[in-house]
């Protein structure tokens, strides 16, 4: 004769109900495992014993994903079966969902900081330090093609100046070449100095003026010394004629 049906209520023996919890949960484990696998399902398990340990499965060990994806269909779910009068009802929800999901944000940067890793399994530090390897490749990957940039930059920039370097040597050899081939004339030289020929001093003619109304004594000697010293030029002559007169 076959096993018979067993009642479904609760298993007053406490040995009796941990031996039934634990062949039931791994046979309700390995069922999801095997709807998942066969039927390509998305598949997320949670149960709690009678004393509050966990005990979970995911698929490809993505819980939160799964997580948030029953939270965004439920709640589309939900707003399409709303109506007006459960508007604050959909708004303390939607807090609730928030705050649910900034605290396994913050759970997650506290885990990256390398705190409150006591909690976490074996295969959840694994994928923390996938993560942060990761992160660090991008980030070497971003500061390497900076600093390339930069070089590049700055090597454009001293060609630039390499080649205006050149051209103005170059300028400076042909004048230089220019001055050896055609020398300036002594005008040109002059003005290149900063010398007008017309502001070269001229000499003056000199002014002889005599006053022809002597009225001192030492004024009549001075023309007696100088009738004197013209006496002495004149030819005999000359003198002889002046005598005369």
């Amino acid at each position: 004769m076959g096993r018979g049906r067993v009642q479904l209520k609760r298993i007053e023996n406490k040995i009796n109900r941990q031996v039934t919890f634990s062949k039931r949960r791994s046979g309700l484990l390995k069922k999801a495992h095997e709807i998942s696998v066969l039927c390509d399902a998305e598949v997320a398990l949670i149960v709690f014993s009678t004393k509050g340990k966990l005990f979970e499965y995911s698929t490809d060990s993505c819980m939160e994903k799964i997580l948030e994806r029953y939270e965004r269909y439920s709640y589309a779910e939900r707003r399409l079966i709303a109506n007006d009068n459960q508007s604050n009802g959909n708004w303390s929800l939607e807090h609730a969902k928030l705050k649910a999901r900034v605290e396994v944000l913050q759970k997650n940067h506290r885990h990256f900081m390398g705190e409150d890793l006591d909690s976490l399994t074996l295969k959840e530090l694994q994928n923390t330090e996938q993560q942060l390897d990761s992160a660090l490749k991008q980030i070497r990957a971003r500061k390497n093609q900076l600093m390339h940039e930069s070089i590049s930059e700055l090597q454009k920039k001293d060609k630039a100046l390499q080649e205006q370097n050149n051209m103005l040597a170059k300028k400076i050899k042909e004048k230089e070449k220019a001055q050896a081939q055609n020398p300036p004339s002594e005008q040109e030289q002059q003005y290149s100095h900063g010398v007008s020929p017309l502001l070269l001093p001229q000499p003056f003619p000199s002014l002889a003026m005599t006053c022809p109304y002597p009225s001192h004594s030492t004024r009549d000697k001075d023309v007696a010394a100088n009738y004197d010293r013209s006496a002495a030029l004149l030819l005999p002559w000359m003198l002889g004629h002046h005598l005369g007169d």
